[in-house]
Order: C-alpha cells, then structure tokens, then sequence
C-alpha cells in the first residue's frame, strides 16, 4: 500500500500556529502553510524563472533516469466523497471525469457501491431512485431493482411465468470497482472485468494519520466552479494568501522592509523530485508532495531552523505536535472541480468536540469565496490563450511560482497537457453565471455535507420559532384587556415580541450570510 511520508511540527502550539496567524488556523484550509518565514533553498532550481521558451524547466535536477513514463488517467483511483457526508438511506449522484456515477449503501454486504448513473431500462438516472426494503437501488421510473454487484434483480413489467429477462447482461448496471480508505470512498473509473480485483493489485495513496486515533481528521468538501487544474496550483500557491484573502488571515509578523499594506515577501519554494508518479517540493519550514491525480499533502519540514529536530527522521516523542495539510482535488468536467480538505493534528484535539464542525466550515468557505471568482476568471482567460500556452501566456518569474510551475511541467510531460475526457466536452469551459450564483454556498457545500446541512435545518427551525414567539407575544398583549395582566407583565411580553423579532431577522441575515450567499469585495478590505 502507497503511503504519505510522516510529517512533524515540533513545539506547536495549539494558540500559535506556524505562521502566527492571529486568526484560528482550523477555520483555513490553504492557508496554515503560507506566510512563514522561509527556509533559503539550498537548490539552484527556478532561479530566473520566466514564462520565454529560452528558460525552460532543467530537466536534470528534476526527473529520475529512464524513460518517460506517460500518467493514464483512467487507471488511476479517484476520490467521490467523504463517507462522513453520505446518507446511506438514499442513493447520491456524483460526477468524476466526466462519469455520472450514483453511490449508495448495500446493506446486504455492508459496502458502498459505485455504479454508472443509469438505468439499463430507458437510461432514467438511478440516483433519483431509492434503497428498498430488500436493500436494492431501485429506480423509481419503473421500478426495476439491482443488487450490490449490479446484477437486476427485478423487472415489475414482466411476466412471472415468462423467460427470466432479468438475468439478461443488458439488464445489468455497470458497476465501477470502490473501496473505502481513510475515510474517503474512492472509485476505479473502469467497469472492464479485468479490473474487478484491482484493489489487490493497486490501491488509493495511504494517508497514515487519517487513520490514527491520535489525531483529529475532520474533512469537509465542497464542488468548485473552476476545473482541477487551476484549483491544484492554487493550493500550490502560497504566495497569493496574503493578497487574495487579506483580512481572512493576518500574521503579526511582517517583513523588515514592508512595500506594501499585505506584507507580502520573496518565498523561497523548490522541486527536489519530479517524474510521472508526481513530485516532491521543498517550502522552506515545511515539505509537500503531491500525488497524481488527486492528493496534494503539505507536512512540516524537519529539518527547519526553529523545529526542535535536526535529522531528516523526527524524534520518536511522545508529545511531539504534528499537523499536516491534506488537499484532495477531484476533476468533475471542464470548469467544474471538487475540494476535499482535512488538517490532520495530534494536539489540541479537544478543540473538535467542542467547536461543531458546521462552524469550521463557516470560516473554510469564506476562505474558499474569496478567491473563487479570481480563478473562474482566470480558468476562462488560460482557456482563451489554450492549455497548452500557459507558460508563455503567464508571467512566473520567481521562486514563489516554483510548485505552480513544477505541476504545470508535470501536467505537460507526461498527462497530456490537461485531464483526458476522452471525447466527452467539445473543450470549451460553461458560461460564467451571475455572481450570486456562482459564490452559491448551498449547493456547492451545504446539500452535500451533513453538518452544515443539518445546522442549516435547525437554524431555520430557530428562526421560525422566534417569528412564532413574536407573532404570538404581540397577539397575547392585543387580546388581553386592560387590567387583566399587570403592566409588568404586558410590557414583558411587547419586549419579547421585539426582541424575538429582532433575533428572527438576525439569524436570517447569519443563515443567508453563511450557508447561501456571502461576497468578498477586495477593494472595500
């Protein structure tokens, strides 16, 4: 099984993350990692780093001997969703390179299954449909029934006492191999019988710490209106942190000679190791690695002058504070992503039980809305220059692009040049929709993840019985005829109805804010 190497933070403390972010550090899911003081590279690697053909990446001090090795896209284990945020009462339908897929529990066998979004009848989409009594996905167009393997168990319309159509190979839906691992339902994206047992064969990256009781592991997901390409580098980009969410995170430590309100600073960022499995990096106080096609995973750097460890192998100590960032990064179809995030911690694991984990995502997603509509409008200019221009389209002169740049040169050499849909979309990228719509929090996150979607329930119920309170302390008061309740009383409950109604409007305006639709004006911060 491939796993993830270990990562430390040596004396990390749970009030004083890395970067001395005055802002809590689990209410931001890219940015723990960024606005540090860096580690001067000892390589000599993206020097003069420029987007002109006459300064091309070095070969040399990237790649591993032999010959290239292509990325397939299709034999690759890709990520759906978080098991935390299924219903296993309904089926779901999800999309991953391009392939609707519908994902629902099979009772009988205690699995997760993953089959082709369609019914075999007349192609009706069976995540519309329901788990019956039997624990079969039923389409509710006709009602046909299928079990876990995908085998159709029940055609209603034919004859009892007829041939058993049922049982015919076209009856049946394609089931797509699946496996749970760390807490993430993966799927192979081929439903050839060669790859029924691929699982024995190749299995997803292994993330130790997702799976040790030591540390917190909280996921949340959320689906992006930009492709994966462009949300992949953006996690590989510290350097925009500062600018693009300015006011979301602050540090108090600030560069000797500040040039500018935000603070920002040249970033010492390096490939050590590139080749068609993907690439290491250095970031100075911490190290990542990314993972094709889906997992980039920044871990701290041992080896960092402040860390209480001076050996590439952390100390075996059993208060040792570790943390990590884990980016899962889903293609959907062009201009369409989806997010999965996780900081694995061992300290400060009280902080999980007591802060719900709606909360986290409150501030996960304002982080995420401030740069969203950057990048929408950045997907769609590359598109306008062609994938395959980026780098003379885009201007990456220095160090702080060096991740960027490397997974741009990974994508180029060996994966084609952007993901392969093989023949599903013509190549052009959705039409950009209003901006509400396009910062939209309840269908991008709230419907698909369990928390926020019952905080979001139950605030409503709130805001409701507030009204009601209102309503009806106002009601009281005008049907009450003088000198049958105190004064006192009465008065009570007209400031009742006020303050009820006062509160109502609040938690509107709170449940509109943080579970529909919240702006981030750059010009006004």
């Amino acid at each position: 099984m491939e796993a993830l190497p270990a990562f430390s933070v040596p004396s990390l403390p749970v009030s004083t993350p890395p970067d001395n972010i005055t802002k809590p550090f689990f209410f931001n899911p890219t940015f723990s990692v960024s606005l540090v003081d860096w580690k001067k590279s000892k390589s000599k690697l993206f020097t003069a780093l420029s987007s002109s053909v006459s300064t091309p990446l070095p070969d040399s001090d990237l790649e591993i001997d032999g010959p290239p090795q292509k990325f397939d896209w299709y034999s690759q284990w890709y990520p759906v969703m978080p098991v935390c945020d299924l219903d296993k009462r309904k089926p779901h339908g999800k999309k991953v390179m391009g392939i609707d897929v519908v994902v629902w529990w099979d009772r009988n066998e205690s699995a997760w299954k993953v089959f082709d979004d369609t019914c075999p009848h007349r192609l009706a989409p069976l995540s519309e449909g329901r788990i019956d009594q039997w624990g079969r996905l039923q389409c509710v167009y006709h009602g046909w029934c299928f079990d876990g393997s995908g085998h159709c168990n029940l055609i209603p319309q034919a004859p009892r006492d007829g041939p058993p159509i049922h049982t015919f190979q076209k009856a049946c839906v394609a089931a797509y191999p699946s496996t749970v691992q760390n807490d993430i339902l993966w799927f192979w994206p081929n439903t050839d019988p060669q790859y029924k047992d691929i699982l024995s064969r190749k299995s997803p990256p292994y993330i130790p710490e997702l799976d040790d009781p030591s540390f917190t592991r909280s996921m949340g997901n959320r689906d992006i209106p930009y492709g994966y390409e462009v949300l992949t580098e953006n996690l590989m980009d510290p350097a925009h942190v500062p600018y693009a969410h300015y006011g979301i995170m602050q540090t108090r430590q600030q560069p000797k000679d500040k040039v500018d309100r935000e603070g920002g600073r040249p970033l010492e960022l390096s490939i050590e190791k590139l080749d068609a499995n993907g690439f290491t990096a250095n970031q100075g106080w911490s190290k990542s690695k990314f993972v094709p096609p889906s997992i980039f995973y920044v871990y701290s750097n041992p080896e960092q002058p402040n860390g209480s460890s001076s050996s590439a192998e952390p100390k075996k100590s059993s208060n040792q504070k570790k943390f990590a960032l884990i980016f899962v990064c889903i293609p959907v179809s062009p201009g369409k992503s989806r997010l999965i995030w996780c900081f694995p911690r061992n300290f400060g694991l009280w902080i999980d039980k007591v802060v719900p984990r709606w909360m986290f995502h409150v501030g996960q997603n304002l982080i995420l809305d401030s740069d969203l509509y950057l990048l929408h409008v950045e997907e769609h200019k590359i598109m306008e220059a062609g994938a395959a221009n980026w780098q003379r389209a885009c201007f990456v002169p220095t160090k702080s692009d060096a991740l960027v740049v490397g997974f741009r040169k990974w994508l180029n050499k060996y994966a084609g040049g952007q993901v392969d849909w093989r023949g599903k979309y013509s190549g052009l990228l959705p039409p950009s929709p209003p901006r509400e719509q396009l910062l939209d929090r309840y269908w991008s996150h709230v419907v698909n993840c369990h928390s926020c979607n019952l905080a979001y329930k139950s605030l409503n119920v709130v805001e409701v019985m507030l009204q009601i309170i209102s309503v009806a302390s106002i009601g009281i008061v005008a049907a009450t005829k003088q000198g049958m309740v105190s004064a006192v009383a009465r008065n009570s409950l007209v400031v009742t109805a006020v303050l009820s109604f006062a509160l109502s409007r609040w938690l509107a305006h709170f449940i509109y804010k943080n579970f529909r639709y919240h702006d981030y004006d750059h010009a006004f911060r």
